[in-house]
């Protein structure tokens, strides 16, 4: 047994040292031939750490359920079977024993290396709740954790590597955000609210909004860190007395610039994740807000589980985007980047079924494949300023030596100063010396580009003068006439606003005046009559001596123009209407004949009067009900509120109709 494992170790030492070298040369070659080929791949790392047992005196009374068999292996009791065990193999295993620096330098420590070539690389610390995730990043002041010793080793490596006489001027920021019930906040300034993540066009995950502090020092980084740990959102479980409840993620970035040709510019980010760890309700007691969270918290982690199988099984769609961690972890996990991910376990067997989920987890995440590659651009230098001379701007001398005097007398500089401002704001083909020192670069590498390729238009800086100033002379005439045009276009509208200001005045609008010699004639209106009932005419036309006169006719005046506009006072003409006219005698009767049959009449009888539908009757009834009998006629207005001119109406309409009726039933 022993041969067997120094085999296997020497293998995985052989495979180790060759993987190295495919990887180191692999990044040789993209250096030279940037990206003209795929990005050698890298497989997720996986180190499992196992930590003691959170009572001394539990060892003894209860075994633990893991037990690790080397450096890189370890094996734990298999539920189905207590007589067999299940055995894992990872890159690095951590026992009990194993402390803060053991894990830094065998895991962590490598892949800072990776961020000053320009790559990215992330740490992820992953595992049930209560199993020392957050005591693995953060640690303590006497135990620091992989972020403190990340971050101090990190900035010693930029200092050194940004010194002055050095190809490369360096500068490191730093964001801190945590993923809340599928919320993203920036614990640097946790009023920002919730954030959203983008992507750019090159596949790369943004975060508009977050919050980036530069840092030059390990002080730096803890002035603005400390705080912000303290607004992470933690909380108290059975299983822990400060149970993170939130996924927190710190981002480094490292911008490298090149000081000398061709000034290449360089970006390699870290990601420092804490997950927040699974948690079984069952016996954690979470309820109310506690249940809400770690039911947002198993919801993450069960769709970062379905990205890992969805990269292991090659399927088509990856559900980054099911979760906001997972769409933050899209560079780690099968992106661009040098992942490391520590699991971590308990090594108490009530929590035997969570440490064999993370060790299954663990197992799938380490055959995730990964293609880092070297974030690099070119930085546009500045350009000094061009000073180029007087036959260089106007075009090449055998051009000018072609021309005649007299193209050279209407071609020469001085009309080039003609043309006012607005035409040289306006005009396409400004003064070459006015020009941006880098647009001319690049207009005079244009031109020169165009004659080397053969092509037939006119070059941009070498057209003819004549030409030139045939097209500012016409651009010159059209802004000119563009001016003009304005200018009248504000002489009609001062002379309208003051025609409207002399019409107020003087109380005459301008549409109503008539033209000279045009005659306006007003058309008569239709003559208006009321329809009566036919006995009630028959009535009045057989009693020549009754005072009843239904209608009368009556003139009004109306005033027509006269066809001369030397008139000034326009003459009046009579013009028939008709208006209806009642006797008293009748107006009483009909009043009181009404008033009789609001106090006695039924809804029935009420609906006979005009206008009295079967709502308004039995609203009628009610309120004399409510309130008595009617005084008068009026009274009805405090029914339904009907107005003086529907009131008057009402009382013309049954009066005629009631008259009419005893009229008919006379005869």
């Amino acid at each position: 047994m022993a041969a067997g494992g120094s085999t296997q170790q020497r293998r995985r030492e052989m495979a180790a040292a060759s993987a190295a070298a495919i990887s180191g040369a692999g990044r040789c070659r993209l250096s030279k031939i940037g990206a003209t080929r795929r990005p050698p791949p890298a497989r997720v790392r996986v180190a499992v750490r196992l930590r003691p047992f959170v009572d001394g005196t539990a060892g003894a009374s209860d075994p633990p359920c893991v037990r690790g068999m080397d450096s890189c292996s370890l094996e734990i009791a298999n539920w189905r079977n207590h007589q067999e065990t299940l055995k894992y193999q990872f890159d690095a295993f951590y026992g009990e024993r194993s402390t803060q620096q053991d894990i830094y330098a065998g895991s962590v420590q490598p892949i800072l290396r990776h961020l000053l070539e320009g790559q990215n690389a992330s740490v992820l610390a992953y595992g049930p709740t209560g199993a020392g995730k957050t005591h693995t990043m953060l640690g303590s002041p006497e135990q620091p954790g992989v972020i403190p010793r990340a971050l101090m080793d990190l900035l010693q490596l930029t200092r050194e590597e940004g010194a002055e006489g050095r190809p490369w001027a360096l500068s490191v920021t730093m964001s801190y955000l945590e993923i809340y019930q599928e919320k993203v906040l920036d614990l640097l300034d946790p009023a920002s609210g919730d954030l959203v993540i983008r992507e750019d066009c090159r596949g790369n995950i943004l975060i508009p909004g977050l919050s980036q502090k530069p840092i030059s020092s390990f002080a730096d980084f803890e002035r603005h860190f400390l705080p912000a740990s303290r607004n992470r959102t933690v909380g108290a479980t059975r299983l822990n007395q400060r149970s993170s409840r939130s996924h927190a993620v710190l981002l480094v970035k490292v911008d490298q610039r090149e000081r000398l040709a061709p000034f290449r510019q360089r970006e390699g980010k870290l990601y420092l994740i804490d997950l927040a760890g699974s948690e079984d309700n069952r016996r954690t007691g979470n309820k109310g807000l506690r249940l809400k969270e770690s039911g947002a918290i198993n919801t993450s982690l069960f769709v970062l589980g379905k990205v890992v199988d969805a990269l292991n099984q090659g399927l088509p769609r990856v559900p980054y985007r099911d979760s906001k961690l997972t769409r933050l972890l899209q560079d780690s996990l099968g992106g661009s980047a040098h992942s490391i991910l520590i699991a971590n376990i308990a090594p108490e067997r009530r929590f035997y079924l969570d440490t064999v989920s993370a060790l299954n987890f663990a197992a799938r995440s380490k055959e995730v494949i990964n293609r880092p590659f070297t974030n690099e651009s070119l930085q546009p230098h500045a350009l000094g300023p061009v000073k180029l001379s007087q036959k260089e701007l106007l075009g090449p001398p055998e051009a000018k030596r072609a021309r005649g005097p007299e193209e050279e007398e209407i071609g020469s500089p001085e009309p080039m100063a003609a043309p006012a401002s607005a035409s040289q704001k306006l005009s396409p083909l400004q003064k070459l010396s006015s020009m941006d020192p880098a647009m001319l670069e690049r207009l005079l590498s244009l031109d020169r580009l165009l004659a080397s390729q053969g092509s037939q238009g006119a070059p941009l800086l070498s057209t003819p003068k004549r030409e030139r100033m045939v097209l500012m002379k016409t651009v010159e005439e059209k802004d000119l006439e563009i001016e003009r045009l304005k200018t009248k276009q504000k002489e009609l509208e001062a002379k309208m606003l003051a025609q409207k200001a002399e019409e107020k005045e003087n109380h005459c609008p301008t549409m109503l005046r008539p033209l000279s010699h045009r005659t306006v004639t007003g058309a008569k209106p239709l003559k208006k009559a009321v329809v009566m009932p036919l006995q009630l005419i028959q009535e009045q036309a057989a009693s020549p001596n009754a005072e009843i006169h239904i209608l009368k006719n009556k003139g009004r005046k109306r005033k027509v123009k006269l066809e001369s506009l030397d008139a000034l006072e326009p003459e009046e003409k009579a013009e028939d209407c008709w208006e209806l006219q009642i006797s008293p005698e009748l107006l009483a009767h009909g009043r009181q004949k009404i008033l009789d049959l609001l106090n006695e009449g039924s809804a029935r009888d009420l609906r006979s009067l005009q206008r009295i539908g079967p709502k308004k009757a039995q609203l009628i009834v009610g309120w004399r009900e409510l309130h008595g009998p009617f005084s008068q006629v009026e009274d009805l207005e405090r029914v339904e509120g009907i107005t003086g001119k529907q009131m008057e109406s009402f009382l013309k309409a049954n009066i005629l109709g009631l008259a009419a009726g005893q009229r008919c039933g006379a005869s």
